[in-house]
């Protein structure tokens, strides 16, 4: 098992300053715990006043500066964690668990989550010094360390909450420096992989939407490795080695998922959820979503839906 971030290095004075008024801002700009988007665009407020169990979800291109307590997210065995001193950087859409570590209802786990605008990095990388790109085709997602440049940049899009009126002019102006910092920085290289259109990050990434858009079909790996120009082979080998997962693994987290959204949210059978994401066997869908999120999906869903949900 691999296992990436660490929190044994304290913070600089000025960073523990800058993490206190992201940590007050935060709490009187959400209602409570859950997940909540800000007025800024691409910006996201996250509390959790409890450790989490291990959640599955879908993570989207996004930027996870943590700014009090700590989470780690499992992909396959590569274990990720991030706190106040390391920020979490997904570069294409992933089927990841998630686990909230250290929260208490006086020290809730507070997080942002800044959407990663693919054209803006591209657009940057235009004004970048060129790089010979390593078309290495690692995993779409990273840890790295947080510097007081990048928690600066993200304390000025924050603050931009509390003056709604600045926002429209000055929220991409300190977006384009988030994108920059972290372009920059020690681990970037792993982000500009992400818009090198013949590199197989890119690759890959065009097999992902295939599959987002046509999650409830039957695919063929010649069918995505079309969709990737790239040999089916070369695509089993090079999509494995950025998520972890073989396409097939990937198409069915994404039919459990939509179908527990379904369920939960929509408040659809199981049965109906089932067949609706592609799944022509209820026993088969009831095993797999059980070891999937751990419980049957109606006793799953009863206890989401509970009162701590």
């Amino acid at each position: 098992m691999n296992t990436q971030g660490s929190n044994v290095i304290a913070a600089p004075h000025g960073m523990e300053a800058q993490q206190a008024e992201l940590a007050d801002r935060i709490a009187r700009n959400i209602p409570g715990d859950g997940l909540h988007d800000s007025i800024v665009p691409g910006l996201s407020l996250i509390q959790a006043s409890e450790p989490s169990l291990p959640l599955p979800g879908v993570y989207h291109p996004s930027l996870c500066v943590v700014v009090q307590g700590s989470k780690r997210a499992l992909l396959g065995e590569d274990v990720f964690h991030y706190d106040a001193l390391n920020y979490l950087v997904v570069s294409m859409s992933l089927p990841i668990t998630g686990q909230i570590l250290d929260a208490t209802p006086n020290s809730p786990y507070l997080c942002l989550r800044i959407d990663i605008d693919t054209a803006l990095v591209n657009e940057l990388l235009q004004q970048l010094p060129a790089e010979r790109a390593s078309r290495r085709g690692g995993r779409a997602v990273f840890v790295g360390r947080t510097s007081p440049t990048l928690l600066d940049a993200v304390l000025r899009l924050v603050r931009l909450i509390d003056t709604p009126e600045e926002a429209g002019i000055l929220a991409p102006l300190a977006t384009r420096e988030i994108h920059y910092r972290v372009l920059t920085g020690e681990l970037g290289g792993r982000l500009r992989e992400l818009c090198d259109v013949e590199g197989p990050s890119q690759r890959v990434a065009r097999a992902i939407d295939l599959i987002k858009q046509r999650y409830h079909e039957p695919l063929r790996i010649e069918q995505l490795a079309a969709a990737a120009h790239m040999s089916a082979s070369s695509l089993h080998e090079r999509f494995k080695a950025a998520t972890a997962m073989t396409p097939l693994q990937y198409q069915k987290q994404l039919r459990l998922q939509e179908a527990r959204r379904l369920m939960l949210v929509d408040g659809i059978e199981a049965a109906a959820a089932s067949h609706r994401v592609g799944y022509e066997s209820p026993s088969q869908f009831s095993r797999e979503y059980r070891r999937l999120f751990g419980a049957p999906p109606r006793r799953e869903v009863m206890a989401m839906r509970g009162p701590a949900g």
